[in-house]
This record gives structure tokens, C-alpha cells and sequence, in this order.
């Protein structure tokens, strides 16, 4: 018997994931039903700040209102038809997405690590095919701290036990070295057998963690030197994320690969996609890599109203200017805290760094009383909190955001 009073309504939704689903998350215990721009609504029908931008989908806003209207023009004619026939959207995807980013071709996935297997898959075919590497002797680097999935593939790659542990044996041919060491990475790279350096211009899910000025600019040289693709995982910080319309931009580090989903459709299907030039992309020939729904022409139509909202809204440059007075404001707000020890970010990609251990759950605990005082967050490896709402943001919202989390870190000072 379904419980119907509105007190009951979030723990009887709670209840039935349990029951029901398997316990691979730990959300935040809020059960959402409605979403418009930075809005989020839950059952019980209180309002909250979006904070999280489902790890930054939602870029253009939740329900963004032409991208909809793309989704349902789209819906009504032509849905999918798999990649055995042709249809009447995906060229003129392709080809807006390759104007738009500057490659001469693109592979359209589904799922963010669809793209990143693709981004891995495309490397070593092109080490045996063009770079020369011997047979099955492909490397590919990662950083330390990386995250670009759950699948077998990915988690080979993970430094985060949570991630791999239980799950091997796993995927030979990866190397890892720390992020944001050139001296380290130009020795790896060195290494003939190197095919690729496959990284994020900002971890994101590692917590936000930035690397040095001239970083992404000293990868592209590097690269170039040792003939080693360079493929830059962007599913989180691109489209406009960081205040570029690329993170790579910031250094015109341009990558041989890019990788891309996550804001791709606006948070409204999964859509994902590598890019790259001929002499890459050519290497995988009919047959050899593909997915049932990669391509669809719903994704097709979706993704390029996406894109366009980005566009013609100016939300890379609202990212830019907003992600500098947060910043500000949240650095300020430090100098005089022995609770946050830390602030950092891009654009409106921001984190902040809790003085205390993660097993204490204070990160946790915060984020519950930001949900009770009206705004949604999550923390990531235990004691940093990630900020990205959809860049649709206004100024005076952010604002009124900015003291409800100042408020909010403050009342934990006061109850140390």
C-alpha cells in the first residue's frame, strides 16, 4: 500500500530504491520530482538551489525549454534506427559539432565512458597503425586521481580503492604517474611503445584538483616531441563549465582527442562523443567499434539544440564571471574560517576543502544542512564539497547562494 501523506512521501521513495534497486549509491536523502533552470523541487514540494548540475549534465539549466522542444519535434518523427541505415540528423550533427570544436571528424557514443573506452580504443589503433608499436604492446598514461567511469576498462585506470577494489584482474597496457608532474610524465612519454596521455584538464571527481599554470600548455609540447597522442577527457569540464568553452582553451592547448558528454545534451539523454582529425579517426574501419543507440537521431537533435543554448545564451562567459566572484567571496569568507582550508575551481567548477578527516562525515553533515536550508551539494572523497550549479545562474542568485553556504559553514564553526 503506497503511503500518500506528504510526511511519509520522501522515506516511502527511499525505501523502495533500497528494496528494490541495488545499493551501488549513496545519494543525499532527498527524493527530487521537478526541475526548471537552477531549480530543483522535491516531492514534499520545497525548492532548492541546484548545486551539483547532475556533475555538470545540466549546464543549460534543468528543462531547458528549446532543448525540449527539440527532444519532442524530434520524438515525434524519428527516434532510432541504429547505425545499419542512415538518417535524415546525424550528418548535420556531426558536421555543426565538428565546425564548432575544429576537427575534421567525430564518433557519437551514449555514456560519458563510452567515450572515454572509444578515446582508448582510437589510441592504440592508431599507435599499431601509424606510430608503429609492436602488437599488443600499447601504453597509455593516466594521472593519478583520474575518473572516467565504472566499467572494467576504466577502473584499471583508478587509483581510488572504492572503484577497483573486488574487480580485477584488470586491464593491462595502463601506466599511472602523479598529476600535474611534467618531469615524470616526459619520461613516460619517452617510452616508444607510448601511444597516448589520456587526462583531465581539471579532476573533477577527484575533487576539483587544478593544476599549475602552463600545465596544459607543457602536455600539448610534450606530446607533439614524443609523437603521443594527447586526448583530453573534457565530459565534465567542457561545454562551457569552466568559463571556456573548453578547459584546454584557457592554454590553447588544442588535444589530438576530445572527449566529451555529460552537457552534450543538456542533462536530458545520455549523449557522448570523441573527436579528432582524419589520420586518428580514419584508423577504425566498418565493423571494428560502434554502439546500438550511438548516433540516434534523437541524440543528434537534442545535442545540437544543446550546444546552441551554450551558444547563444552566453553561459561560457556568465561560467567565467560568476566562477570569479564565488571564488572571491568563498576566499574571503576562508580567511577567517578554521573550517574550510580551501577554495578552488574554474569558472563555476568549484570545491571546497573541509579542515577535517573524511571519515569524520563532517563534509556529509554539511551538505545536509545546505538541503535543509534550501541548497543541493554532494561531497567527493569524504571531506571536499563540489560547487557547479547550471550555468544559467544569475548574479543575484548566486549571491543569495553564496550566503546560504557561508551561513551554513558558519553555523558549523560555531557547534565545533
Amino acid at each position: 500500500m503506497i503511503k500518500t501523506t506528504q510526511e511519509s512521501l520522501n522515506s516511502y521513495h527511499i525505501e523502495l530504491e533500497a528494496k528494490h534497486g541495488a545499493h551501488n549509491y549513496k545519494p543525499l536523502p532527498v527524493v527530487l520530482k521537478k526541475g526548471l533552470g537552477v531549480f530543483l523541487w522535491d516531492v514534499d514540494g520545497k525548492k532548492y538551489y541546484d548545486f551539483l548540475s547532475a556533475y555538470s549534465a545540466v549546464n543549460q539549466g534543468h528543462c531547458h525549454p528549446k532543448i525540449i522542444s527539440a527532444l519532442h519535434e524530434q520524438s515525434s518523427n524519428l527516434t532510432l534506427t541504429s547505425r545499419a541505415f542512415y538518417n535524415d540528423v546525424l550528418g548535420g550533427f556531426e558536421r555543426f559539432l565538428t565546425d564548432l570544436f575544429g576537427y575534421n571528424k567525430c564518433l557519437p557514443m551514449n555514456s560519458g565512458v563510452e567515450a572515454g573506452e572509444t578515446a582508448v580504443k582510437l589510441s592504440r589503433k592508431w599507435g599499431y597503425e601509424k606510430k608503429g608499436i609492436e602488437k599488443n604492446s600499447a601504453k597509455i598514461i593516466f594521472p593519478e586521481g583520474n575518473f572516467w567511469g565504472r566499467t572494467l576498462a576504466a577502473i584499471s585506470s583508478s587509483t581510488d580503492p572504492s572503484s577497483y577494489n573486488g574487480f580485477g584482474p584488470f586491464m593491462p597496457g595502463y601506466d599511472l604517474i602523479p598529476y600535474n608532474d611534467l618531469v615524470v610524465l616526459e619520461k613516460k612519454l619517452s617510452d616508444p611503445n607510448c601511444a597516448a596521455f589520456m587526462f583531465e584538464p581539471i579532476q573533477g571527481e577527484a575533487g576539483v584538483i587544478v593544476p599549475d599554470s602552463g600545465y596544459l600548455r607543457e602536455v600539448r609540447r610534450l606530446c607533439s616531441k614524443y609523437n603521443v597522442l594527447m586526448v583530453a577527457d573534457e565530459i565534465q569540464t567542457g561545454i562551457g563549465r569552466t568559463g571556456k568553452m573548453l578547459a584546454t582553451d584557457y592554454e590553447d592547448a588544442r588535444p589530438d582527442i576530445l572527449v566529451l558528454g555529460k552537457a552534450l545534451s543538456g542533462g536530458v539523454l545520455p549523449v557522448s562523443a570523441v573527436l579528432c582529425d582524419d589520420p586518428i579517426m580514419l584508423c577504425i574501419k566498418p565493423g571494428e567499434h560502434g554502439s546500438t543507440f550511438g548516433g540516434n537521431p534523437l541524440s543528434a537533435a537534442v545535442a545540437t539544440e544543446a550546444l546552441k543554448v551554450i551558444l547563444d545564451e552566453g553561459l561560457i562567459e556568465n561560467a567565467y564571471n560568476l566562477g570569479n566572484i564565488f571564488r572571491d567571496k568563498l576566499q574571503k569568507f576562508t580567511k577567517n574560517s578554521d573550517l574550510v582550508k580551501l577554495v578552488r575551481g574554474k569558472g563555476l567548477l568549484n570545491a571546497i576543502v573541509i579542515n577535517d578527516t573524511p571519515k569524520s562525515h563532517t563534509a556529509w553533515n554539511i551538505c545536509i544542512k545546505l538541503r535543509d536550508n534550501g541548497l543541493l551539494a554532494k561531497p567527493t572523497h569524504g571531506n571536499i564539497i563540489r560547487f557547479a550549479p547550471p550555468l544559467v545562474i544569475t548574479e543575484e542568485q548566486l549571491n543569495e547562494c553564496i550566503l546560504i553556504i557561508t551561513d551554513t559553514l558558519r553555523s558549523f564553526e560555531i557547534n565545533k
